[in-house]
């Protein structure tokens, strides 16, 4: 198994690049996002490696990052979700971004990848719903509050100042951020008017 590449880059190819490790080109598929934050022919690069072992074929796939292969084996583990949807996704969003969209069930932010439409969004984002938050730096107050309102179990009042906020033109992740942020500020008892006054302040800063 491969597990890490280090080389010269010798050349691209629409979703690939062929790395010479001491004379010997490998190529290694990758998503857009990592092909363009590669250096130039004939300079130094590494890459962590994912090893497929087909009957017919060994497929190599390679990330920037360790924390993007772990989200490459992640987003397979999601059905209906195979390698080439995976690198989609991962050519459109950062591993961070990915994961605040998956634990504010932002599902517009993840179906913008190409190929992936509302359905699998959909599943990738409740699949894996458990599994964002490790990964992410979104404060735990707001995945909880995303989940409350996906539920339909967040007190009526958040709910409706969530939905006010919304109602103004801000994207739903926003507007419970936002609102997350007032509840802290306001306590949990506070009125709807009171969390959209605190809601447009925090948005505004």
């Amino acid at each position: 198994m491969i597990g890490k590449l280090k080389g010269i880059v010798d050349s691209y190819g629409e979703d690939y690049i062929i790395l010479d490790v001491g004379g010997v080109g490998y190529q290694v598929h990758a998503s857009a996002r990592t092909l363009q934050t590669l250096p130039s022919p004939g300079e130094a690069a590494t890459l962590s490696i994912e090893t497929y072992v087909r009957e017919d074929q060994i497929k190599l796939f390679g990330f920037i990052s360790d924390l993007e292969r772990e989200w490459f084996r992640l987003l397979q583990t999601v059905q209906g979700v195979g390698a080439k949807v995976a690198l989609s996704v991962l050519g459109t969003l950062k591993p961070s971004e990915l994961a605040t969209a998956i634990a504010t069930r932002d599902r517009a932010a993840v179906s913008r990848s190409p190929g992936v439409g509302p359905k699998v969004a959909e599943r990738i984002v409740t699949e894996l719903k458990d599994k964002a938050p490790k990964f992410t730096s979104v404060d735990p107050a707001v995945v909880q509050l995303s989940g409350a309102l996906e539920e339909r179990r967040a007190p009526k009042p958040v709910s409706d100042a969530v939905s006010a906020l919304v109602n103004l033109g801000y994207g739903q992740p926003q507007a419970a951020t936002a609102i997350a942020a007032a509840v802290r500020n306001a306590g949990e008892g506070a009125d709807a008017a009171t969390l959209i006054r605190q809601g447009l302040k925090e948005l505004a800063k």
